[in-house]
C-alpha cells in the first residue's frame, strides 16, 4: 500500500501491518514501524554516507507520476563517522503495528536457540560502576554536569541468528514504540524497539520526545505504581530530566515560529521501563527545514550523551572501551518533501555473522550511585534479551 503522511484517517485491514513485519528480510529490507506508520524499504537505489547528501539525492531521483522517494538508515553516535543511509527502490506503507489486530497473536518460543548464547559483559559490572563512581566524583567537583556511560553485551551462538524472528518479538512486546531492524554497514544489521522520539516532521508541524529519568517495572501491580509515582518524585532524575529537556528547547527554538514545552514530565512505560516523558511540540518558521535537518541539530542530546556535550564525550571515549556504532545515534526515514521521523538509537543490538552485540547506557549526574545505574541497564537489557531468548 502507497499513502503519505498528510492524507486522512481510513479503516484499518487486519493483518495489513503484520504483514510488512512478515516480509522484512535482513539485508535486502530495510523495516521501521512507528506510531503513525509501518514502513517496509526493499532493495537499494542509492547509497549516502553523509546527512547533507540526502536532499539532492532524492530530488535527483524524483521522478513524475512515481511515489516520491524516501531515504531509510541511521547515524551513528560519533561525529563525523559515516551514516549508513540508503534509499530503497520500493516502499511498502501499512498503518501502525498497533492498529493491527493481528499483532496481538502470540509470539513463537525463540526455541533451541535459547540455550546457546554465551554471553560476555564488556566492560563487566564492576568495571561500569567503577567508571560510574570516578564520574559522578569529577561532577561533584564541578567538572561537567551529566555522561551517559555505557555498557554492552556480547552474545556469540553456533548458528546465526533469526534477525527476523527476533525482530517480530521486539515489535509485538512493545507495540506503540519504534522498532527497526536495517543495514548499518558492511555486513551488519541494526536490530532494536526504541522507545524514543527524536523529532518528526509533518508538514509544518514538528514534535519531539525526550526520556530521562527511568526506573524498572515490576510483575507485581502495586509494586509497579510505587515505582512510577517514585519515579515522578524522584529529585535526582527529575533534574536529569530536566537538563535534556532544556538542551532539546534551546536546539529547536531557532527553527520555531511557535514552540512549546510543558513545565513537568508525564510517564511513558515500555514492558521493562518507567520513563520520565516530556512531548515538545511546534510550528517552523522555514517550511525548508527538514526532519533530518533537525535531528542534526539535536543530535545528540543530553539523554544520550551528557553536558556539557564535548566534555561528556571526552568522558564516554576515556569511560568505554567499545566503538559505540549506531547505538546512541539516530535511525528512521525521511522523504523527499522533509517529512519523516528519527527515533534515538536505543534498546538495540548490531549483528553480525553469528554474534550480537547489545548495548544500554544510563545518565549519570552528582547523585547518581554505581549500584543503581548498573541494575538500570541491566533493566533496559532485558528487552532485547527477551526477544533473543538469553539471561544476564
Amino acid at each position: 500500500m502507497s499513502t503519505s503522511l498528510h492524507e486522512t484517517p481510513r479503516l484499518v485491514s487486519p493483518g495489513e501491518a503484520t504483514a510488512l513485519l512478515d516480509a522484512y528480510r535482513p539485508a535486502a529490507d530495510r523495516f521501521f514501524a512507528s506510531p503513525r506508520h509501518t514502513l517496509l524499504g526493499h532493495g537499494t537505489a542509492a547509497l549516502i554516507s553523509r546527512p547533507r547528501q540526502v536532499p539532492d539525492t532524492l530530488a535527483a531521483l524524483r521522478r513524475p507520476d512515481t511515489p516520491a522517494p524516501l531515504v531509510m538508515g541511521c547515524l551513528p553516535f560519533a561525529a563525523g563517522a559515516p551514516a549508513a543511509l540508503a534509499v530503497p527502490e520500493t516502499v511498502r506503507w501499512a498503518p501502525p503495528l498497533r492498529e493491527d489486530p493481528l499483532v496481538a497473536l502470540p509470539v513463537p518460543d525463540p526455541g533451541p536457540d535459547r540455550h546457546d548464547w554465551r554471553v560476555r559483559a564488556v566492560p563487566a559490572p564492576e568495571e561500569y560502576g567503577a567508571a560510574v563512581a570516578a564520574a559522578v566524583a569529577r561532577m561533584r567537583a564541578g567538572e561537567f554536569d551529566k555522561v551517559v556511560l555505557a555498557r554492552t553485551l556480547e552474545l556469540t551462538s553456533g548458528t546465526e541468528p533469526d534477525l527476523p524472528a527476533m525482530l517480530r518479538r521486539l515489535a509485538r512486546r512493545d507495540r506503540a514504540g519504534y522498532t527497526f531492524a536495517l543495514p548499518s554497514g558492511p555486513g551488519r544489521t541494526l536490530v532494536g524497539a526504541s522507545p524514543e522520539l527524536l523529532v518528526a516532521r509533518h508538514g509544518s508541524r514538528l514534535t519531539a520526545n525526550p526520556l530521562a529519568g527511568s526506573a524498572p517495572r515490576s510483575a507485581d501491580l502495586a509494586e509497579d505504581v510505587r515505582r512510577a509515582v517514585a519515579l515522578l518524585e524522584s529529585e535526582k532524575d527529575l533534574h536529569e530530566h530536566a537538563v535534556v529537556v532544556t538542551a532539546v528547547r534551546e536546539a529547536l527554538a531557532p527553527y520555531c515560529a511557535r514552540l512549546e514545552v510543558p513545565e513537568r514530565p508525564t510517564l511513558v512505560r515500555t514492558a521493562a521501563l518507567w520513563h520520565l516523558s516530556t512531548t515538545v511540540t511546534g510550528r517552523l518558521a522555514d517550511p525548508g527545514v527538514s526532519a533530518l535537518d533537525l535531528a542534526s541539530a539535536l543530535h545528540p542530546t543530553p539523554a544520550v550523551c551528557g553536558t556539557p556535550t564535548e566534555v561528556a564525550r571526552g568522558v564516554i571515549a576515556a569511560s568505554e572501551p567499545f566503538d559505540r556504532g549506531p547505538y546512541t545515534g539516530v535511525v528512521g526515514w525521511q522523504d523527499a518533501d522533509g517529512d519523516g521521523e528519527w527515533v534515538v538509537t536505543i534498546r538495540c543490538a548490531e549483528a553480525e555473522g553469528r554474534s550480537l552485540r547489545l548495548f544500554a547506557g544510563a545518565g549519570v549526574v552528582a547523585g547518581s550511585s554505581p549500584e543503581a545505574e548498573t541494575a538500570e541497564t541491566a533493566a533496559k537489557f532485558r528487552t532485547f534479551l527477551h526477544a533473543v531468548g538469553a539471561d544476564l
